[in-house]
């Protein structure tokens, strides 16, 4: 086990890393990582901690993958760059082409992006464009959950729904019309678990009838969600019933699986658990190079896209869209989910972890609700299960569990939001690649980290 008790209390006169940028207030220490490997992460003191979030939910391959990094060299050495707007690559063509095969039919474009915020940025901007250029100017509004989260752009961050934003857009964006999401664990007391999706489905269909069907652009959902909902999977029939809502209503669906998607919950896109209700665009980031490089991509319809190249082409691009180095990563980190079956892996080891998870429920009364689809798991911690009383937010509960988890070695992802209103959690998504020996390690450090946190309460 590890030894750390303190963040550091100075800071550098220059440079000073991204931390600089973050509140002093943080009691959290910030470990200095030197090297990784697998689940693995090491300090520069030597001590070993497991990557529990996978930071977050962005190394699925694991790290230190020498087969993924050849690859970037590689390509490095033949085209480090190519504007996309000039000239075509073949990483670039070979990525779009193999993404596409495996996201399947309603999903044979592919726009890539250097990150989840832009991938978002650039569905809205498409979407947006191909409502101008098909004499649907009115189209504006796009309607997302609460909670959620979207991206950290002005817009995506408009677009999320997190109660602590609300001084930050006040004046400078104009939020997003929400709805409830389908939440599973702290439904109102009226309703069960599925009487409450149809009230949320309900819901949006009364916000678009609200808003005029005519101007309503998207409604956009994390179809498993992160940490704004703390890994929330909502009924099947949620999903089936805003399909329809949409379709009627001619407005575009579109799933966030910037987090959840690329194999994570044991589909290669969350969406394919509903094959049935598929959205019109899916965006994906982080699993997708797994922090091997910037990456993210817009799934579209070829008949959107096609048409809008026709009418006037999206104009809208940045200059590392598609860059080749980024792109071999992309390629590479979809031969080693091929060559380890991540995919089967994710849902194999996942049910696994989740079985160890509610082993620890039944011994851990802080432990309201383990939740989630695959290898992306949710545990919410509580004051009194019976009630679902949440944790109190002076009780920084989830620092106070990122802070044990580092004195047991592991490294955990937590951070209240929405004021901690819906509950407080930590994930438990690793890479895709843990075993059985280090799912029961992780585990039993896991155990170790729930008994500081509940003697010192």
């Amino acid at each position: 086990m590890t030894n750390i008790t303190a963040a550091p209390t100075t800071r550098a006169d220059y440079g000073g890393g991204q931390a600089a940028f973050y509140s002093n207030s943080n009691v959290v220490p910030l470990p200095l990582i030197e090297k990784a490997a697998g689940v693995h992460m090491w300090d520069d003191r030597g001590n070993r901690y497991v990557d529990v979030s996978s930071g977050p939910a962005v190394s699925n391959i694991g790290h230190g993958n020498t087969r993924v990094a050849d690859a970037m060299t590689y390509q490095a050495r033949q085209l480090e760059y190519a504007w996309a707007q000039v000239v075509q690559n073949r990483p670039n063509l070979d990525l779009s082409a193999r993404l596409a095969r495996l996201a399947g039919p309603g999903f044979e474009r592919v726009s890539l992006t250097s990150g989840g915020s832009e991938a978002m940025e650039n569905a809205i901007k498409l979407l947006r464009q191909y409502a101008i250029a098909t004499k649907e100017p009115s189209r504006t509004k796009i309607i997302s959950c609460l909670p959620s989260y979207h991206g950290a752009t002005v817009s995506t961050l408009a677009i999320s729904g997190d109660t602590r934003l609300e001084a930050f857009l006040n004046g400078f964006a104009e939020p997003s019309p929400k709805v409830p999401a389908p939440l599973s664990y702290r439904v109102p007391p009226e309703f069960d678990v599925s009487s409450y999706a149809d009230f949320c489905a309900d819901a949006l269909e009364a916000k678009i009838v609200e808003l005029g069907a005519e101007n309503v652009l998207a409604f956009i959902i994390e179809p498993v969600g992160g940490l704004s909902t703390g890994c929330l999977v909502p009924p099947d029939k949620y999903f089936y019933r805003i399909r329809d809502i949409c379709t009627r209503h001619g407005v575009r669906l579109v799933f966030d699986e910037i987090l959840c998607g690329m194999g994570r919950t044991g589909k290669f896109l969350t969406a394919h658990h509903w094959p049935d209700a598929l959205p019109d665009i899916i965006t994906m980031a982080k699993g997708l190079a797994s922090g091997y490089s910037p990456l993210g991509a817009v799934l579209a319809p070829a008949d959107i896209v096609d048409q809008l190249a026709e009418l006037s082409g999206f104009e809208f691009q940045y200059s590392y869209n598609a860059n080749p180095v980024s792109c071999a990563a992309g390629l590479a980190v979809l031969d080693e989910y091929e060559r380890l079956d991540l995919v089967n892996q994710a849902a194999v080891m996942g049910q696994a972890l989740r079985e160890g998870l509610e082993q620890l429920k039944s011994e851990f009364q802080i432990i309201g609700d383990i939740r989630g689809l695959g290898m992306l798991l949710a545990v919410e911690l509580v004051s009194d299960r019976q009630t679902k009383a949440p944790m109190p937010i002076e009780s920084a509960v989830a620092e106070k569990v990122r802070s044990h988890g580092l004195n047991n070695g592991l490294m955990i992802y937590a951070r209240t939001t929405c004021h901690g209103i819906y509950g407080q959690w930590f994930l438990v998504s690793p890479p895709l690649t843990i075993t059985q020996a280090e799912v029961g390690d992780l585990l039993e450090r896991l155990a170790a980290t729930l008994n500081d946190l509940a003697n010192a309460r």
